[in-house]
């Protein structure tokens, strides 16, 4: 069978060029994953999302949690469509995107979207058109499922970068490393931009303590470098944010984790986006077969 990243390639080149010329725009991409629920990883991606948009990103956020999507009841949005609807050519991706009051906007996720891996090459053609119209973004970011199923890794491999959340819990820390451990091995023809952010620690000392764990045990065993971009606090403005279904960028902003989460972005947003390829390069990358 013909590798369908081959096809795709054929397909998107005008939408590439259309996308991108003249002006040098690529659009960052970004997959916020972890090794375990519970860590508060959607958390990360919504809150995140919206410290860009502060700063005049045009930002997306995508659902890629497609067993159990929540980043909608974080944003208090039940949405009509999600992203199955465009795979089956029933709808068009500017029918399902959403515009939200924080500033981003919204696509929902689905079971089954690891479907578009056997698309036919019409229903290919129609989704890569389709998917290309979001090149407009300056940043997505997708939130993945937890753990290493097909459609996370999927995602954490077309990505150009990839942040995995942990806490100081001796399970998170655990399965934070066997996150990466997955990714490295897995993934070992293609170059994985992995970061590290530990949520919900008490002080800056025990989020570099916990980082430096895990980055030395990743150069260690695995012989792989992962950057640390920072910590978010433990605090009480993130449970009562969750339980009024607004972010708490919006709710609290002058709250600790929304400070850490400002300081976090702005980190990096003073690098480069050299190595950011565009939408175009992350469908080719996600239909690639590992």
């Amino acid at each position: 069978m013909e590798d369908q990243a081959e096809e795709l390639r054929e397909l998107m080149q005008g939408s590439e060029k259309k996308s991108s010329s003249g002006s040098g725009h690529k659009t960052r991409i970004i997959a916020v994953t972890s090794g375990k629920g519970g860590v508060g990883k959607t958390n990360i991606s919504v809150n995140m999302a919206i410290a860009y948009a502060q700063l005049g990103k045009k930002v997306i956020l995508i659902d890629g949690d497609l067993g159990m999507a929540n980043v909608n009841v974080l944003l208090n949005i039940v949405p009509q469509f999600n992203l199955m609807q465009v795979i089956n050519k029933q709808k068009s991706m500017q029918e399902i995107i959403l515009d939200t009051e924080f500033g981003i906007r919204f696509i929902a996720g689905a079971n089954g979207f690891s479907k578009i891996a056997n698309l036919t090459t019409d229903e290919l053609d129609y989704f890569a058109e389709q998917f290309s119209q979001l090149g407009n973004a300056d940043i997505i970011i997708i939130d993945t499922g937890a753990g290493i199923a097909e459609n996370v890794l999927r995602f954490v491999a077309a990505a150009d970068e990839v942040y995995v959340v942990t806490t100081p819990e001796p399970t998170a820390i655990t399965d934070a490393y066997g996150m990466i451990k997955i990714i490295t091995t897995e993934l070992i023809d293609r170059e994985i931009n992995i970061k590290l952010l530990v949520n919900r620690v008490h002080s800056a000392d025990e989020g570099k303590r916990i980082s430096d764990r895990i980055i030395n045990i990743v150069a260690q065993f695995l012989n792989y470098k992962v950057d640390y971009i920072g910590f978010v606090y433990d605090d009480p403005a993130v449970t009562q944010s969750v339980i009024r279904q607004k972010p708490f960028m919006v709710v609290n902003p002058t709250s600790k984790p929304a400070q850490c989460v400002k300081h976090i972005v702005g980190r990096i947003e003073k690098t480069e986006n050299s190595g950011s390829e565009g939408v175009s390069t992350f469908l080719k990358k996600f239909l690639r077969k590992k």
